[in-house]
């Protein structure tokens, strides 16, 4: 038969059946079976019966007793859990012989105990004090943490002369886009003149042009009554009779 792990049956006490975690405000029913207030009260929830969850035995009503002892006992544990773990992280212990790991296996890169030293695995490798380990190492890191910070000083530097290179770069293209945007205003002013000018030279040849027509209409039509009052005078006077005719007839040839 197998043996009983007294911590195992320890947790197992000090757990709510329901949520399998250490008792939180634990209380009591009437069948002396503990469960944490809060899930009790939600297991019953909008339940007709009510009953206990672990031996399924009736309760009259609602009757929930704390569990003070309990309580304190549960508070007890988690502390000494802390408690250990924290000794635990202060002090590490070896895995197979549960004794401090004060030396270090230079061979295997390791941290081992003085159990570990005698045994085959490490009788013939290079063992030295953990401290002794320790301060080799922090040398080795300190050398390399000196190389780094040397980089990181480098790279810095660079950052910094890139970011000057590049706000100079952004001036020079600011500067270069309002040279462009002026040159180009002037232009559209140049252009906008010229065109003022030109519509303005162009204006006024044809006003010159529509006076020049309109006098040569003028001549024109003065000239064709003229020619036309001479044609019904020289018809007149082919109509008269011949002495009426031609008396006269060298003037009117004349004209």
């Amino acid at each position: 038969m197998a043996a009983t792990n007294p911590a195992k049956t320890l947790q197992d006490e000090m757990s709510c059946p329901i949520c399998l975690e250490y008792f939180k405000d634990p209380v009591v029913l009437d069948c002396d079976h503990n469960f944490c207030r809060a899930c009790i009260t939600q297991c019953w929830e909008g339940s007709q019966t009510i009953s206990c969850p672990q031996c399924r035995k009736t309760c009259p009503e609602k009757n929930l007793r704390p569990n003070r002892q309990l309580r304190n006992i549960v508070e007890a544990a988690r502390g000494l859990r802390l408690q250990s773990a924290r000794e635990a992280e202060t002090e590490r212990l070896c895995e197979k012989h549960r004794e401090p790991l004060k030396l270090f296996c230079k061979d295997d890169q390791i941290p081992i105990c003085v159990v570990c030293d005698k045994s085959k695995e490490h009788r013939d490798h290079r063992v030295i004090p953990a401290e002794e380990a320790a301060e080799e190492f922090k040398e080795k890191i300190q050398a390399h943490l000196k190389t780094l910070r040397e980089e990181r000083e480098k790279l810095q530097e660079c950052k910094v002369t890139r970011e000057k290179r590049s706000q100079e770069n952004l001036r020079k293209t600011q500067t270069e886009r309002q040279k462009i945007v002026s040159e180009f205003q002037q232009l559209r002013q140049f252009l906008e003149e010229q065109e003022r000018l030109l519509l303005a030279q162009l204006e006024k040849l044809e006003k010159e042009m529509g006076m020049f027509h309109t006098d040569n209409i003028t001549t024109l039509s003065e000239e064709i009554s003229r020619l036309s009052e001479l044609i019904s005078e020289v018809e007149g006077k082919c109509e008269k009779p011949t002495n009426e005719f031609l008396q006269g007839v060298r003037s009117t040839l004349s004209r």
